[in-house]
């Protein structure tokens, strides 16, 4: 018995000593940012300032607007929180934001996100990757994105826009954003995998399935990708892996059947996978790309393209729907715009439409699909106002969102007004006001082709149908478990045909 109680004893002055050391060792952690004069909030154990996973109820970036507008009515023009136990550097002011992003940007050259590409080789796109193998990739991956490239993807564009039309051939209430994601999988499939899909003739779609389940963790999934990104290093030796297995077991074979049919039957195309083939396939060996490496990339502008080029559409759409007159003049754009070009759209017809600019511009202002973005201080960094060090390694978050939504940027911010961003009003502004594609050398490579690709499925929507709202969605509120900017609800629209 006396063996028992001492067992018993020693466990409970174990826990209570573990207790001990986690309180002090997270009382230590939350000093570092008053040490270095940097505004911040008090932190609480374990979340630091962020909200539990488990029960909150608003999403992570208008949870980081509330801290920004808080900080800011202070006179704040940055501050450090904790995520955890992790220190966190939040810019207010838009020129630290274009000191991180773009003039110092070689102390913030990684986003310091998660990745395994051992165990988890999907996971190292270029997204996430760091250091010179980022810069050496980027520099391989940036001639997809010229003008001629586009040029070419622009027919798959509009042939995989003619399918979502023949699919839409009566007046209905749809799930927009469902038919939205069957274009945006199939151009994306078309130009990444050299498939031909057409979503909406198949009831069942392996890629747009399995893109869903990648963009959308259960919450085993969630807290996963927490524990990972709050101990990375810890992560990396336990061999953890962010991916479904069979997700990315399911666009690894994909990719590899897809370059074996081209490479057995001599078949090129213009699109994304030919120039990752021929890098696989290039004498250079410093610059030859594996067959995982292929897969990632593929696999990160799979995502990219399908999920945010149609939450955008969608979110457009929505706006639209509510703002009829402003609908009807970028109608009237789309459809003179066309008869100039002989009744056809056409790429250069695409670029002259310059109010459908604004109205895409401003619904990424007010639904940016990656509402903030992360960077990774990887040298020490003397902090703007206070002139303290920033160590190397602190993470830092762009809260894009909150910027997009600052009263004293943009006046009525929930108002949706695409002369935000007519060449007036565009030059009132600060550059770095509007970032829904990040900005500096760590931009989104993909946003010509994104901005193409939604720009191409309005302009075929618009001009053959009207939406109007529908009293199946009355309002919208923001998933608070997505990783990208989504709704719990679904966006129910209706369409009448003209």
């Amino acid at each position: 018995m006396s063996l028992d109680l001492s067992a018993i004893l020693s466990i409970w002055n174990f826990v209570l000593g573990f207790i001990v050391f986690v309180y002090l060792f997270y009382k230590y952690k939350f000093t570092q940012w008053n040490s270095k004069n940097i505004p911040t909030l008090s932190p609480s154990i374990p979340f630091g300032n962020m909200q539990n996973p488990l029960t909150r109820k608003t999403t992570t970036y208008e949870h980081l607007k509330s801290i920004y507008d808080h900080m800011k009515a202070r006179g704040a023009k940055h501050l450090g929180i904790y995520s955890y136990f992790n220190m966190v550097y939040v810019p207010i002011d838009l020129e630290i934001v274009k000191k991180v992003m773009t003039t110092d940007f070689q102390h913030f050259v990684d986003r310091g996100v998660y990745f395994n590409e051992k165990d988890d080789p999907l996971s190292a796109h270029l997204v996430n990757i760091e250091g010179d193998k980022w810069r050496k990739l980027r520099t391989k991956l940036t001639p997809t994105f010229t003008s001629g490239k586009m040029r070419n993807m622009f027919i798959i564009l509009t042939k995989c826009g003619e399918q979502m039309l023949d699919a839409l051939n009566e007046t209905k209430e749809v799930d927009i954003k469902e038919i939205l994601g069957c274009f945006t999988t199939d151009v994306i499939g078309n130009c990444a995998f050299g498939l031909e899909l057409n979503s909406f003739a198949e009831d069942k779609n392996d890629f747009r399935d399995f893109g869903k389940k990648a963009m959308k963790p259960n919450l085993m999934g969630i807290l996963k990708l927490i524990f990972c990104m709050t101990f990375q290093k810890l992560s990396l030796a336990l061999r953890l892996r962010i991916l479904d297995k069979e997700v990315s077991n399911f666009f690894m074979n994909a990719v590899a059947s897809t370059i074996t049919y081209r490479e057995e039957n001599n078949i090129q195309r213009n699109d994304f996978l030919q120039l990752l083939i021929e890098l696989k396939n290039t004498n250079d060996i410093n610059n030859r790309l594996t067959l995982q490496e292929i897969s990632a990339q593929c696999f990160v502008f799979f995502l990219a393209g399908f999920e945010t080029s149609s939450t955008a559409m969608t979110f457009c759409l929505y706006e639209l729907a509510k703002n009829q007159d402003v609908q009807n003049k970028v109608r009237d754009e789309i459809v003179k715009t066309i008869q100039n070009h002989n009744g056809i759209l056409t790429y250069d017809g695409l670029s002259e439409m310059k109010y459908l600019q604004q109205v895409l511009n401003e619904t990424l202002r007010m639904y940016p699909s990656v509402p903030f973005v992360a960077r990774k201080c990887t040298m020490d960094y003397s902090l703007p106002i206070s002139g303290k060090l920033m160590k190397k390694g602190t993470r830092v978050f762009i809260p894009i969102y909150a910027i997009h939504h600052d009263e004293d940027i943009y006046e009525n911010p929930q108002v949706f007004d695409p002369e935000r961003f007519s060449d007036e009003n565009k030059t009132k502004r600060h550059p770095y006001s509007f970032l829904p594609f990040g900005e500096g050398p760590r931009n989104c490579i993909g946003s010509r082709f994104g901005l193409m690709q939604s720009k191409v499925g309005l302009v075929l929507l618009l001009q053959k149908y009207r939406f109007e709202p529908s009293s199946k969605t009355e309002k919208i509120t923001f998933n608070p478990n997505g990783i990208l900017m989504d709704t719990k609800e679904t966006i129910w629209l209706t369409i009448k045909k003209l």
